[in-house]
């Protein structure tokens, strides 16, 4: 009665109500549902949802018991359908959940509960020969039930043509989207079977007609599996075969839903009644329209995209919805979906991260070009008479100077071509390849080629000064080669012109900053440039006020361990390309060493990659003889490991007492302890002099050395400590071995000596500090490299090992690393698989690391050590 005064309710609703009793008792009044009544008044109501998903529509509809009849070998199968286990007494509906959105209600008769306790859920199996008896028993109950037999005497029915149309119904979920795929062979209004399975005869009332037909279950099963084909994103992983449905989520329903969306000629979609989700046509580059113009000092972007019903969106628009919607399904509001190609899609995340605004540096328009090929795009004068410069650059056809007394291998040639056009365009240039390819050599090229318009500058380390000098009289005659601090400098300055090449060394360049940064070079060229990888330092900031038409640097290790070192490099070739150093840390340096964020890493690859030229020697030089790498792990005697872990216990007592330190102060005491801990692992003598326990890695190199000498080889021998290597220069004392030596402390006369004494043959070893003689030596003499204790950067080593494995070299170069067991040692072995080739890693798009955290090192020295 109270439902009468409730205007809202259908007439439908009314009758679902009519099945609620209510009953009075002292404590009030009881309600309850008839639920079998009310769903049969429910069955087809367009508002019916799950309790425990409010948003999710169910679907009720219902069907009459059918008895079937199947002929199986020599048996007849009687079976109804549903198919239902002893029914009681009281039970009047079948409830079956068809699908996940869809109930099944079967009213039951007396006449039905009878039949199905005689048949029981499997059904009755008869001979064959009973078949007589079988069809006098189906004309008995045939007005009681629809009959399916293969034996004749079943219901009259109209006969159809099987819909074999594959039924894709999408519901949407709270975070993506259901598909459930049926076959409904009486059309959208009969029962559903997944497709290949269940009778082929079906039997059903559709719209108050009794219709039956015969399925193709194989052709079934073939269109299920064309569709799965076809739309790759319906995957196996989200696939639940019992339901024969896929629940999907995010991006990737989407994609599925637009897949489906071209399958149109084996599947239909079905939705909800205001459920349906809209996706654009897919959207590419051609759709994009694009402008550049000059904005101060900087290029702007802008842009815009039209879609197909006349909506423009600006790129700032597009860029902020990408933002909040990674995927390239861009949601528009009511329900609607732009749909990107994914190289749209990539293009637009990749605007997005170059730069604040959309402006970019002058000097990324080879990437801002490469960003928008593919878009309609409009440059103003600014922007065409700058591609066309590059495009002009890039165009020009390089020869070797004829004065150049050099034949350059075809590589180098490739080099000074690429150096040129940089040069030609504006753009600074780093000559990042590998040791031993002849950086210096190509260097010079370019500088013989430009010398006439004005003068030279070289940056060096002093170990490498004298090699400029020797190498520009050997293969450059038309310069005029000097080296700064020789004489009287200001002359030298003031007079700098055409022709001069002026060798200055990194200290120098830090005290004579004044008087270099009043000459404005034509060209000036930074070798082993690693020496500006710390933006803090007076020297890079002295080489930073330099004046230059064109700057390059040579290095074979521009990043060694964080690309902070390559964002210093960059301010000197080309100053503002990747921003200040906040913003090269929050949108690049953060992200990549971090995060392991691949588009930012793609994006600065990007950036960087016009002005970068990295080639390795087993790519360029395949001639060069093989090299072979050997670590060899050395036991420590007991005295030594009770001494390291009695070390090592020390380090952490203390490290415990200072934790209240600041970060800073905290990362230097653990260095300052890992560097005691690393020259006990070398001799215990480095750490306590009068110490009388021997060295079991002095005697390891002992061994070593015997056999090299058997056999008649050279080595060099590499160690970070210098009075490391003074031990070993009293150990081949004592035993008459010959040698030569170089330290930093070194004077530059003595280690030309040194160098050209063993090339010709004096000292059968060559004991050398790494950092004061790891670069800008050429010791091809030596067939072996034995390196006394690893360097945390394992590119440092390798531009070490070097010196002997370069150009020149005709024998095979192998590689000894002594490594003591148990100790730090080999937890510093463990870094270079994180550290090798930091920039090929850039370059090459795999995984970078970054600098170690304060626990990182820590973690160095607090894993306990087996005694």
């Amino acid at each position: 009665e109270e439902s009468n005064t409730l205007n809202c309710l259908s007439e439908q609703d009314r009758k679902i109500c009519a099945h609620i009793d209510c009953e009075y008792s002292y404590y009030g009044a009881e309600y309850s549902l008839d639920s079998g009544q009310a769903l049969e008044a429910a069955v087809d109501h367009p508002l019916v949802f799950w309790l425990s998903d409010p948003e999710q529509p169910v679907e009720i509809v219902s069907y009459e018991p059918q008895l079937n009849v199947r002929e199986q070998d020599q048996e007849l199968l009687v079976q109804l359908n549903p198919s239902l286990n002893e029914v009681d007494e009281d039970q009047d509906f079948i409830i079956e959940r068809e699908t996940q959105q869809r109930l099944c209600l079967t009213r039951l008769s007396p006449q039905h509960k009878q039949i199905a306790n005689i048949l029981g859920k499997q059904g009755l199996t008869v001979p064959k020969s009973a078949e007589s008896q079988v069809l006098q028993s189906l004309s008995a109950i045939a007005p009681l039930l629809p009959i399916q037999s293969d034996i004749g005497g079943g219901s009259q029915a109209t006969e159809r043509e099987a819909d074999t149309t594959l039924y894709m119904h999408i519901q949407p979920q709270q975070d993506g989207l259901k598909f459930d795929l049926a076959i409904q062979p009486l059309g959208p209004e009969g029962p559903r079977f997944r497709p290949g399975e269940g009778r082929t005869m079906v039997m059903a009332e559709v719209k108050g007609e009794r219709v039956q037909t015969s399925r193709p279950l194989e052709q079934e099963r073939q269109q299920h599996q064309q569709l799965c084909t076809a739309c790759s994103a319906l995957s196996d992983s989200a696939w639940d075969s019992h339901h024969c449905e896929w629940l999907l989520e995010g991006d990737a329903a989407l994609e599925a839903l637009y897949q489906l969306q071209d399958c149109g000629e084996l599947v239909e979609l079905l939705w909800p009644k205001g459920g349906a989700l809209r996706l654009s046509r897919e959207t590419g580059l051609s759709q994009m329209q694009a402008s550049v113009r000059q904005h101060q000092d900087w290029f702007a972007l802008e842009g815009e995209l039209r879609l197909d019903d006349g909506q423009v969106l600006s790129m700032s628009q597009l860029l902020a919805l990408i933002e909040q919607s990674p995927g390239r399904f861009i949601p528009l509001g009511d329900d609607a979906f732009l749909t990107l190609t994914e190289q749209l899609r990539q293009r637009l995340q990749a605007l997005d991260r170059h730069g604040d605004k959309q402006h970019y540096h002058p000097l990324a328009a080879t990437a801002l070009e490469e960003l928008t090929d593919g878009m309609t795009l409009d440059g103003d004068t600014h922007w065409q008479a700058q591609t066309q410069r590059i495009h002009e650059a890039y165009a020009l056809e390089v020869s070797p100077p004829a004065t150049l007394q050099v034949e350059l291998r075809d590589y180098q040639r490739d080099g000074l071509a690429w150096l040129t056009r940089l040069a030609h365009w504006g753009a600074g240039a780093c000559l990042a390849d590998d040791m031993g390819l002849g950086k210096t050599l190509q260097s010079l090229a370019l500088i013989v080629a430009r010398a006439a318009d004005g003068p030279t500058l070289i940056l060096a380390p002093t170990s490498v000064c004298m090699n400029w000098l020797s190498e520009a009289r050997r293969f450059a005659p038309t310069l005029n080669p000097v080296r700064f601090g020789d004489g009287d400098r200001q002359t030298l300055t003031d007079n700098a012109g055409p022709y001069d090449l002026v060798v200055c060394s990194y200290g120098l360049l830090q005290t004579e900053q004044q008087r270099l940064h009043s000459v404005h070079w034509h060209t000036i060229v930074a070798d082993e440039a690693q020496a500006l990888k710390n933006p803090q330092t007076k020297r890079t900031q002295a080489a930073m006020q330099l004046k230059g038409n064109f700057k390059m640097v040579a290095t074979g290790t521009p990043i060694e361990n964080h690309l902070g070192e390559l964002w210093s490099l960059f301010r000197f070739i080309n100053p503002g390309l990747l921003g200040s150093q906040d913003s090269f840390n929050q949108r690049f340096a953060n992200p990549i060493e971090n995060q392991q964020d691949k588009i930012a890493r793609q994006q600065l690859k990007r950036l960087v990659q016009p002005f970068i030229l990295r080639r390795l020697k087993t790519e360029v030089l395949t001639e060069l003889p093989p090299r072979t790498e050997i670590t060899i792990s050395v036991p420590q005697s007991q005295e030594e490991a009770a001494l390291y872990e009695a070390l090592r216990r020390q380090a952490l007592e203390k490290l415990a007492n200072s934790s209240q330190d600041n970060s800073g102060q905290q990362h230097l005491k653990v260095l300052a302890e890992i560097m005691r801990l690393r020259r006990a692992c070398c001799n215990p003598r480095l750490v306590i002099p009068e110490c009388t326990i021997a060295s079991s890695k002095l005697e390891a190199f002992g061994n070593i050395v015997d056999e090299l000498r058997e056999n008649h080889h050279r080595a060099l021998v590499f160690s970070q400590f210098v009075d490391h290597l003074a031990l070993i220069s009293d150990y081949l004392d004592q035993r008459a071995i010959r040698y030569q030596y170089l330290d930093g402390s070194t004077p530059i006369k003595k280690r030309e000596r040194a160098v050209d004494a063993f090339q010709k043959g004096e000292g059968e070893l060559f004991l050398i500090s790494l950092k004061a003689g790891g670069s800008g030596l050429n010791l091809t003499a030596a067939d072996y490299v034995v390196h006394m204790d690893p360097w945390w950067n394992p590119a440092v080593e390798d531009q070490a090992s070097d010196r002997a494995h370069r150009m020149g070299q005709t024998r095979p170069v192998t590689i000894y690393r002594l490594v003591s067991e148990n100790t730090i040692e080999e937890k510093i072995l463990a870094l270079h698989g994180q550290k090798r080739d930091l920039a090929d890693s850039l370059l090459a798009g795999t995984d970078s690391s970054g600098k170690l955290s304060v626990d990182e090192v820590m973690a160095l020295i607090e894993t306990d050590v087996d005694l």
